[in-house]
């Protein structure tokens, strides 16, 4: 989840600084992420490269709309959309392969989201048509990658053959932007830092913690993001910590702990 939180703090500081446009941070980073698997699949000698093109594809979507999106949203009505498409998205598919919601689930995951609009909403605007649109597709799309990962074999061969597959479809899409292309060096470091680091390596860390998680445990944990990148804001960006922030916190991540640590755990219909 720190690597999810990062990525966001990247991405904001590229595009609010001006440091990169959106198709060039998302080329950079996906072709970035690819080459570092890559390498570590030939260090550990691993010969096939899996993933899959449909995973891929949601990944693409994932990454481009995040980046365009953030354009014309600010932080927390992004935040917003996202995980609130993405938390629908897995518990719609968790629900429709018959799995159900214990108590201290629904508790816990009531909890979560109730803290994260507390956190969110007082300084909500009313977003952007097309960022919206985009945001809510990032989310949607992230959600159908994580649902997917959780059946892709081993994390580092299928990460690494979904972000090399990912990268030309990225490339597709400078073409189309060709003429609103900029980067600079500040713009590059933090793309190939997204790439590598929080995005490539970090996505074989997620896919490995699926194999573990059901969909709605899954879906609850990636709440605590927003709070994870509000804490970075505030080192990283020079944003205040308030008692709203504190509050909201312990809040979502006590929900968290509450749907993944309750007794009663999620059961399935025949």
């Amino acid at each position: 989840m720190a690597a999810f939180a990062a990525n966001s703090l990247l991405c904001r500081l590229a595009l609010r600084g001006a440091h990169a446009d959106p198709a060039a941070f998302t080329l950079i980073r996906l072709a970035s992420g690819a080459a570092v698997l890559w390498f570590v699949l030939r260090v550990r000698r691993v010969g096939r490269v899996r993933g899959d093109w449909p995973s891929a594809l949601a990944l693409f979507v994932y990454a481009i709309a995040f980046s365009f999106a953030y354009v014309s949203l600010n932080a927390g009505t992004g935040a917003l959309l996202l995980f609130g498409a993405v938390q629908a998205s897995m518990l719609v598919a968790g629900f429709m392969a018959g799995e159900r919601l214990g108590a201290a689930q629904g508790l816990g995951l009531a909890l979560a989201i109730g803290g994260l609009v507390y956190l969110v909403l007082p300084g909500l605007e009313a977003p952007a048509p097309l960022g919206a649109t985009l945001m809510v597709a990032a989310g949607v799309a992230w959600g159908v990658y994580s649902l997917r990962g959780r059946r892709a074999g081993e994390p580092t061969s299928a990460t690494a053959g979904n972000f090399l597959r990912a990268t030309p479809l990225a490339v597709l899409a400078t073409l189309f932007s060709v003429s609103r292309l900029e980067v600079d060096a500040s713009g590059w470091a933090l793309a190939l830092a997204s790439g590598v680091f929080t995005s490539g390596l970090g996505y074989v860390i997620w896919y490995a913690a699926l194999k573990g998680l059901s969909a709605t445990r899954a879906a609850v944990v990636q709440l605590s993001v927003p709070v994870l990148a509000a804490a970075g804001g505030i080192l990283l960006l020079g944003e205040p910590l308030t008692p709203r922030l504190v509050i909201a916190s312990c809040v979502i991540l006590g929900g968290v702990a509450l749907a993944i640590l309750g007794r009663q755990p999620a059961t399935r219909t025949a």
